[in-house]
């Protein structure tokens, strides 16, 4: 009886120890992966923080350690000015896209009317287009408008989404239709339906397009390029070209304005974060 007893704990251990060995082998794995995925970010970074002697080394560790590639760029390209375009750029973007995109989806998941599913199969179509497809058409359409060269002709062709309208009326379609048949009865509008009832039932997706929006938007180059003359108006992504053709040849200072560039985008990616993954997995299950 012992003897089981012994022979019982030995197979309980070694499978202890094949179970700690497996968990070991994936969780070393999964971090040599991120490194490896992470390591142009890394070298970068570690760039942005050498002298013009050792810029060129693939050495991570920056020997001497110096901050003066960051003070050169705040003091070549004024980053507090081209920031504040940015953040206009951004904010608004987002906020018209959320408003807008969420109000065209809003039907299309709610509503019952002739032609719904026409209309979002042609959306959906859409995405199928490079963006690069519109940038003439939306140039056209701007300068008609008497927008060119403003920060309002940067922030209207980018004002509303595909990718939104899509993943909000998803959204939409998990809210149980019980409250929206209830508030009807109890003679709420339509409007009132949406910003009551609907609108606060899909933040996480909300938070998604946040995510998207706030990168998309903050990396924005080619078409800030195209509509706006005055490059004090650039924001900050279109701004580095300046770095580009001024400073090629210093490529620490490429360097650091590019990290500071990404410390936003990284930031509100870890804010919103926890909601990203909610929101997608239930809008692919609608």
């Amino acid at each position: 009886m012992e003897s089981l007893n012994k022979k019982s704990t030995n197979i309980k251990t070694i499978i202890a120890i094949k179970k700690i060995f497996r968990i070991t082998v994936v969780y070393l794995s999964l971090i040599l992966i991120a490194i490896f995925m992470a390591g142009p970010f890394i070298w970068l970074v570690s760039s942005s923080f050498k002298s013009g002697q050792n810029i060129y080394t693939m050495s991570l560790i920056p020997h001497p350690f110096s901050i003066a590639n960051y003070v050169g760029v705040i003091n070549f390209i004024s980053i507090p000015k081209y920031i504040l375009n940015t953040i206009i750029i951004t904010v608004s973007g987002i906020i018209l896209d959320i408003v807008l995109a969420s109000l065209a989806a809003y039907p299309l998941a709610c509503m019952d009317f002739y032609g719904k599913k026409l209309i979002f199969s042609a959306l959906v179509s859409t995405m199928i287009l490079p963006a690069a497809a519109g940038l003439i058409v939306n140039y056209l359409t701007i300068s008609k408008m008497g927008l060119l060269d403003t920060l309002t002709g940067v922030i209207i062709p980018s004002s509303v989404s595909v990718f939104s309208i899509i993943l909000l009326r998803q959204s939409y379609l998990t809210v149980p239709r019980e409250l929206l048949d209830s508030a009807r009865i109890d003679g709420a509008s339509e409007f009132k339906i949406w910003y009551k009832i609907m609108f606060p039932q899909v933040m996480p997706a909300i938070s998604t397009i946040v995510i998207f929006d706030f990168i998309g938007l903050w990396n924005s180059f080619l078409w800030p390029i195209v509509v706006l003359q005055d490059p004090n108006k650039y924001p900050l992504a279109a701004a580095l070209k300046y770095l580009m053709g001024q400073f090629n040849y210093k490529f620490g200072y490429v360097a650091a304005g590019t990290v500071l560039s990404i410390i936003p985008v990284i930031i509100v990616f870890l804010a919103f974060q926890k909601y990203f993954i909610n929101a997608v997995a239930g809008a692919i299950k609608g």
